[in-house]
């Protein structure tokens, strides 16, 4: 079933003509992913198919009452709703009826209103839908539910909007960039939750893993032209360099072509006969097919960049802490010449701020930093680039430097730098205010390279690069020789170029790992199912001997009141049990004053204790 039919779309802002003439379909439950180099026009072509923009010719046909959902790389939200008011404000009728159980369970004596709302949840099916309405918001890491959206980071915001569309269950979701703000935990669970869901999706991601996990279909946008590929990224990998063999293949005939052709055109045909007028008609169209030239960018670079002491970095017993986290804990390490080191781990741990730590950016608590007399840091951070206005591309990058030096005394200008990573020349000169966001990312990655750093570190380099530029710079740094720590999501980019892993744990907890992000999984999945068949038994045991009828597969309606009131009741008393915990602390307080709060506390703990062991009961009645 067709859903969307795009025919003959146009773009251009000014002079700048990003597409022309572009058709494609899109049915339902196909899962279609973009590909472009950045500024060749991806976000706009999501806004026009999303409703925000309208193409300067062509049109865009939908099917009749289907709803969209569009998760943009900045989403608009209201900033004075909280989070859970954000979500129920929903287009979903289901997530409606929900919200007004959740309000009936806050006034369980109005008995009338309760049993309204829960024959609702029980005529609408609702119940699977508020489980998962609850795991996306676990686990998208949007617990706290009363937050206004004001108060919430960027990465946050991005997480709700998901949260919102996911929830929307359109008839197509239109995501751009959905893995950037998300941890590694996140960026897996929602791979699975779009491999196993019947939905229809288009987006725009550079996270290869992703695509090749999720997608079965790729458009790609390259030099104008569009090409559609019917599989996942490997397939497209694989047709891609078929389609530019048969290309150069092509190209070699019609430079053949085009000599014997400009020979006969030398001898000055008269073109008296229509076949002569014909022939050099064609001459002019074979001449252009000719002069195509295809920019591979490969990066073969041996740079000589200033040469590593025996001391490189060393970090001593390094701590570092806010009021009620702790980010590192008496951290050792010393880095020895040419290690690639890759830094994993839940947003919040501490990734960024040591890196900080490293480069004399934030100061430790305790402990010492020593960096080598010859290390020269390239620190590529999150913030990006200020860039002054009206300053020009090539500008920006020689107030950095004017060259990078090669050995046998050859040299990459700043020019040639920009070439490689996609600024032609005469998009050197243009505006750093024209740039789009991913350009302005490729931008600053060329002032620190420019630099000539012998220690490289990078904090999320891949946030918003194409794929076209991810190669580019996988191919730079799989050359570079030096020293080189980045904290990265992009699984695929952290595979292909670093070989050892700190993994930040959280609570002051860094683990080092001697492999790639595959290895760890690998390990990790292997802990976890043998820790599950160690479990196993005494489940099955537990479930085995509970009083409870194992072949119902649906609560009653006072074991679903239940089951509903004790969720709100272990929140009550975990929030009772943390803030007792937390009096503990105060130095000033009497012997007697810590028995009476040690009684309370005792008392909480075997309160919530049975409590959380009902609920499991519960629990396992609606997963029979």
């Amino acid at each position: 079933m067709n859903l969307v039919s795009v025919e003959n779309i146009a773009k251009s802002f000014g002079e700048l003509a990003l597409f022309e003439d572009l058709s494609f379909g899109i049915n339902k439950n196909q899962k279609i992913a973009l590909v472009a180099r950045n500024g060749e026009g991806k976000t706009s072509i999501l806004n026009i198919l999303a409703g925000k923009d309208v193409p300067n010719s062509g049109a865009v046909n939908y099917r009749k009452g289907i709803r969209i959902s569009y998760l943009e790389q900045e989403p608009s939200l209201n900033p004075n709703l909280t989070v859970e008011q954000t979500v129920l404000e929903s287009e979903n009728e289901i997530l409606k009826i929900i919200a007004a159980y959740e309000a009936a369970l806050e006034h369980p004596e109005n008995e009338k209103a309760y049993q309204k709302a829960f024959e609702s949840m029980d005529r609408n099916n609702a119940w699977d839908f508020e489980t998962q309405y609850q795991q996306i918001l676990s686990k998208l890491k949007l617990d706290n539910l009363k937050t206004k959206v004001s108060s919430l980071s960027g990465g946050q915001k991005k997480r709700l909007a998901l949260a919102n569309a996911l929830l929307n269950e359109p008839d197509l979701l239109i995501l751009d960039e959905p893995t950037n703000h998300l941890d590694l935990e996140m960026i897996e669970w929602l791979e699975d939750y779009f491999s196993r869901k019947k939905i229809t999706l288009f987006m725009v991601t550079h996270d290869r893993y992703f695509l090749e996990r999720v997608c079965n279909e790729i458009l790609e946008l390259d030099n104008g032209q569009l090409y559609s590929y019917k599989g996942n990224y490997a397939y497209y990998l694989e047709k891609k360099e078929a389609r530019l063999e048969l290309e150069a293949v092509e190209l070699h005939k019609s430079k053949l072509l085009y000599k014997k052709e400009l020979d006969w055109m030398r001898r000055q045909p008269k073109a008296r006969t229509t076949k002569s007028k014909s022939r050099i008609d064609d001459f002019h169209s074979i001449k252009e097919k000719a002069h195509q030239r295809r920019e591979t960018h490969e990066i073969q670079l041996e740079i000589n960049m200033e040469r590593m002491g025996s001391k490189v970095l060393e970090i001593h017993k390094v701590s570092k802490s806010y009021p009620g986290i702790t980010l590192l804990d008496k951290f050792d390490y010393n880095f020895l010449r040419g290690e690639r080191i890759g830094i994993i781990g839940k947003n919040g741990t501490g990734k960024s701020t040591f890196l900080n730590i490293v480069t004399g950016m934030e100061k430790p608590d305790s402990g010492k930093i020593v960096i080598g007399e010859t290390i020269k840091f390239g620190y590529y951070t999150q913030n990006g680039i200020t860039i002054k206005e009206g300053q020009k591309v090539i500008d920006v990058i020689r107030e950095f430097g004017d060259y990078i030096p090669l050995k046998k005394g050859r040299q990459l200008s700043a020019q040639q730098l920009l070439e490689r990573f996609l600024f032609d020349r005469k998009k050197q000169y243009d505006f750093v205010e024209k740039l789009s966001g991913g350009e302005r990312k490729r931008l600053y990655l060329c002032t620190v390279l420019i630099q000539n750093p012998n220690f490289l570190i990078l904090d999320e380099p891949t946030n918003d690069l194409d794929i076209i530029t991810l190669n580019i710079l996988e191919s730079f740094l799989l050359d570079f020789p030096g020293c080189l720590l980045v904290v990265s999501h992009d699984r695929y980019f952290m595979d292909k170029i670093v070989d050892h892993l700190f993994i930040f744990k959280g609570d002051g907890i860094v683990e080092d790992f001697p492999g790639n992000y595959s290895d760890y999984r690998a390990y990790e999945d292997s802990a976890v199912l043998e820790q599950r068949a160690n479990k196993g038994n005494s489940i099955q045991n537990k479930a085995t001997k509970s009083s409870w009828r194992s072949d119902n597969k649906k609560l009653s309606f006072e074991e679903q009141k239940e089951y509903n009131k004790l969720e709100k009741s272990i929140q009550n008393l975990e929030k009772q049990k943390e803030e007792l915990q937390n009096q503990f602390a105060d130095t000033s307080m009497s012997g007697e004053e810590i028995d009476v709060l040690s009684i309370k506390l005792k008392d909480i703990i075997e309160k919530l204790e049975d409590k959380t062991e009902r609920w499991f009961e519960l629990s396992m009645l609606l997963e029979d």
